[in-house]
C-alpha cells in the first residue's frame, strides 16, 4: 500500500500524543525516584545519628571546621537545592519563579511545540505543511487534558507517586493549561487558514461544540491569571467551576476525529476526586447526614482584629492531621454556594500529650514532673484539643465570616481534609521557623510537634528558632499562652529562641527581654520577684507585663521593625552542625529574603564540606494559591 500524506498524517497524529505521554511519564518517574530517595534518607537519618562515623551528614558535629571529602556529595546536593529552589526570577513585588519551575516550564514548552511541528514536511518536500501540524496540535492539546485535570484535583495520583503536595503541583496545572491554551489557538489558526470562510461548516455540530469549548477555555485562562485570582478569588472560583464544562464541548468536538479517549478520562478523574471528598465529608461530618452518633460542629468565630478572625470547633472523632496540613472548610451560612470550600492551614496541634492526666514515662531523659492535666492548659486549650484556624479577612467569603463574628453567631462547618504534606523534622538538629502574620498557623503546630517529639525521644533536635513578624503588638495575644505552655514543656536538651517583631510601630519598641544570640538556651523560668509593669509600645497602646507574661521568659525577644533574616540565618548557619531545616510561611518579601539569605556562600558546598549544616528550605504558599 502506497504511503500518502493523509495516511502519514493520521499515523503521526495517533503516535505523537502517545510518545508525549511516554516522555512525561518517564519524567514523573524520575522525579518520584528522587523524591522517595530523599524521603527515605530523611526517615532513617535519625537512626543513623547514633553512629556519626557512618553518616557524613552528622560526622562533623564535633568537628565544625574540619574539611571532609566524604561530605562533598552532600555539598553537591546542597548546591542543587540552592540552584533549583533558591535562585529565582522575580516579576514585580508579588510573583517569583524558582529555577526548578523555570526549567519545567521551558522544558514543557519546548517539548510540546517540538512534538507539534517536527516531521511536518509533506511527501512533495514542503516544510511545515499546515495540514500536518494543524490537526496534530489539536490532538496533542487534547491528550494533555487528563494530566491537567489530575493536577488540579486535591486527591491526585501524581501527588501519590511523587510525594509532592497538590498545592505545589498546582503551578504545573496552571502552566500546562496556559501552554495548551496557546496550542489550541495554533490549532484554531491552522483550521481558519485552511478552511476559511467557515460558513459551510457552521451546520456541523463538531465545529459548534469546538467553538463553545474554546470560548469557555479562553475565559477560564483569563480569569485564572494571578492578579484576577488574587483580587477576586470568589469570581475565579465560580468561573473556574462553570468554565470547566468546556470539557463537555471538547468531548463532542473530538468525536468527529475519534479522539474522545483523551477527554472522557477527565470526567472519571474529576468524579473520583469529588467522590473521595464527599466520602470524607460524610465520615468527618456524619451528624449532618442523619447519623445519630456524634455532635454537629458549630464553630466559634472570634474577631481578633479588624483583619483577622479565629475560627475554632471541636475535632471530629475520625479527623487526624499533622502539623502544616490544611483543611477545606464549607460554611453554607457564610458562602454564596452551599458546596463552596475554602482552604485554611490548621493552627492547632493534634497532640496525644494531654490524653492522660500524668505524663508518660520519658524515654531518654529525666524531666521535672509536670502536670499534664487538660485543666492546666488555660486559654491555650483549643490549640491542643480543637481545630483552630487564623483567617485573614478580605472581601467576599472572609468578609462575611467577619460579619458573623461581629454578631457572635455560631457557624455550621463541614470539614474536608487534611491535605498537603507535613514537614518531617525529626531528623534535623536545628529547625528555624519563620512566619508573617497568619502564617503562624503553619509554624506554631510545627513548634509544638518538635517539642513533643523531643520529649518522647522521637527526635534529636537540639535547637529551634521561632521568628514571627506581626503588624500590631495586639497579635501577640493570639498565641502567647500556648507559647508559655510549650516552653514549660520543652526538655532541657532543646534550646528554643523566640523572636517576635512588630512592624507597624513608627517609634522604637522597648525591648522587653534580654537579647539572646544563637547559643542562648531557652529556659522557661520566670523571675517571680519581678513586679508587674506596663510598657508603652506604640500608638499609646500599653501591654501589661506581669509574672505570667511571655516576655518574662529569657529566650523570648520582642523588637520593633522587620526581622533581619539575612543576619539571623547567617548566624544560625555559622553555629549549626548536622542537618538544618528552615520553614517559612509568610509574605512574598519574607520568602525572598529567606531564599536570598540561604544562597551561596552561606549555604555553599564548601561550607558543607567544612562541617557546616546541610540546609533544607521549605516555603509554604501564603494567601490565595
Amino acid at each position: 500500500m502506497a504511503v500518502t500524506d493523509k495516511s502519514l498524517r493520521s499515523t503521526r497524529n495517533n503516535l505523537y500524543p502517545l510518545q508525549a505521554w511516554y516522555c512525561i511519564g518517564l519524567f514523573i518517574f524520575i522525579i518520584a525516584t528522587f523524591q522517595w530517595i530523599s524521603f527515605l534518607h530523611s526517615k532513617f537519618a535519625r537512626r543513623r545519628q547514633t553512629s556519626n562515623a557512618s553518616d557524613p551528614e552528622h560526622a562533623a558535629v564535633h568537628r565544625r571546621h574540619a574539611f571532609s571529602w566524604r561530605r562533598i556529595p552532600l555539598g553537591l546536593v546542597n548546591a542543587y537545592r540552592v540552584i533549583s529552589f533558591r535562585w529565582t526570577l522575580e516579576f514585580g513585588k508579588s510573583y517569583t519563579l524558582n529555577m526548578a519551575e523555570v526549567f519545567v516550564t521551558m522544558a514543557y514548552i519546548i517539548f510540546i511545540f517540538v512534538w507539534t511541528f517536527i516531521n511536518t514536511t509533506d511527501l512533495e518536500g514542503h516544510a511545515l505543511d499546515i495540514t500536518y501540524w494543524s490537526n496534530r496540535s489539536g490532538i496533542l492539546a487534547a491528550s494533555q487534558f487528563p494530566l491537567i485535570t489530575a493536577l488540579g484535583t486535591k486527591n491526585n495520583i501524581v501527588s501519590l507517586i511523587t510525594g509532592i503536595s497538590y498545592d505545589k503541583l498546582n503551578y504545573v496545572h496552571r502552566m500546562m493549561s496556559r501552554v495548551v491554551f496557546i496550542l489550541i489557538w495554533v490549532h484554531v489558526g491552522g483550521e481558519v487558514v485552511q478552511h476559511a470562510p467557515f460558513q459551510p461548516y457552521f451546520a456541523d455540530q463538531w465545529l459548534i461544540w469546538g467553538l463553545a469549548s474554546m470560548a469557555a477555555f479562553t475565559i477560564l485562562c483569563i480569569v485564572s491569571l494571578r492578579p484576577i485570582r488574587t483580587q477576586a478569588y470568589e469570581l475565579f472560583f465560580y468561573v473556574h467551576f462553570a468554565s470547566s464544562t468546556f470539557l463537555i464541548g471538547a468531548y463532542f468536538h473530538t468525536q468527529n476525529f475519534e479522539s474522545t479517549f483523551w477527554i472522557y478520562p477527565c470526567f472519571v478523574i474529576w468524579g473520583l476526586d469529588r467522590l473521595i471528598r464527599f466520602l470524607r465529608l460524610v465520615v468527618f461530618n456524619h451528624s449532618y447526614f442523619g447519623f445519630k452518633s456524634g455532635s454537629t460542629m458549630d464553630a466559634t468565630a472570634e474577631l481578633l482584629s479588624d483583619d483577622f478572625v479565629r475560627l475554632r470547633f471541636h475535632r471530629p472523632s475520625h479527623f487526624h492531621w499533622t502539623p502544616g496540613q490544611t483543611a477545606y472548610l464549607i460554611m453554607p451560612s457564610v458562602s454564596r454556594l452551599p458546596f463552596e470550600a475554602h482552604p485554611f492551614t490548621i493552627a492547632s496541634f493534634n497532640s496525644t500529650l494531654f490524653d492522660a492526666p500524668k505524663e508518660r514515662k520519658p524515654t531518654s531523659e529525666k524531666y521535672d514532673e509536670i502536670s499534664l492535666a487538660e485543666g492546666n492548659l488555660g486559654s491555650s486549650a483549643p490549640f491542643w484539643k480543637e481545630l483552630v484556624f487564623f483567617i485573614n479577612v478580605r472581601e467576599g467569603f472572609t468578609g462575611r465570616l467577619k460579619d458573623a463574628a461581629l454578631k457572635g453567631d455560631k457557624v455550621k462547618v463541614f470539614v474536608d481534609g487534611p491535605y498537603g504534606p507535613s514537614p518531617n523534622l525529626g531528623s534535623y538538629d536545628t529547625s528555624v521557623l519563620i512566619a508573617g502574620g497568619s502564617g503562624v498557623s503553619y509554624t506554631l503546630p510545627v513548634l509544638l510537634d518538635i517539642i513533643e517529639r523531643v520529649r518522647n525521644g522521637e527526635s534529636g533536635c537540639r535547637r529551634v528558632v521561632f521568628i514571627w513578624s506581626i503588624r500590631s503588638v495586639d497579635h501577640i495575644h493570639w498565641i502567647d499562652d500556648v507559647l508559655i505552655r510549650a516552653l514549660k514543656l520543652a526538655p532541657p536538651s532543646l534550646s528554643i529562641s523566640i523572636h517576635i517583631h512588630v512592624t507597624s510601630a513608627p517609634a522604637p519598641v522597648e525591648i522587653l527581654t534580654q537579647s539572646s544570640g544563637p547559643n542562648d538556651d531557652a529556659k522557661p523560668v520566670r523571675d517571680d520577684s519581678c513586679s508587674d509593669v506596663a510598657v508603652e509600645l506604640q500608638d499609646r497602646k500599653v501591654m501589661e507585663i506581669n509574672n505570667d507574661s511571655l516576655f518574662t521568659i529569657d529566650s523570648v525577644n520582642l523588637a520593633n521593625g522587620r526581622p533581619d533574616l539575612w543576619a539571623i540565618l547567617r548566624d544560625e548557619v555559622k553555629v549549626a552542625t548536622g542537618r538544618m531545616s528552615v520553614s517559612v510561611c509568610g509574605s512574598q518579601s519574607i520568602a525572598r529574603s529567606v531564599r536570598g539569605a540561604l544562597r551561596f556562600p552561606v549555604s555553599s558546598p564548601l561550607s558543607v564540606a567544612n562541617g557546616g549544616p546541610s540546609v533544607t528550605l521549605h516555603i509554604e504558599s501564603f494567601g490565595y494559591a
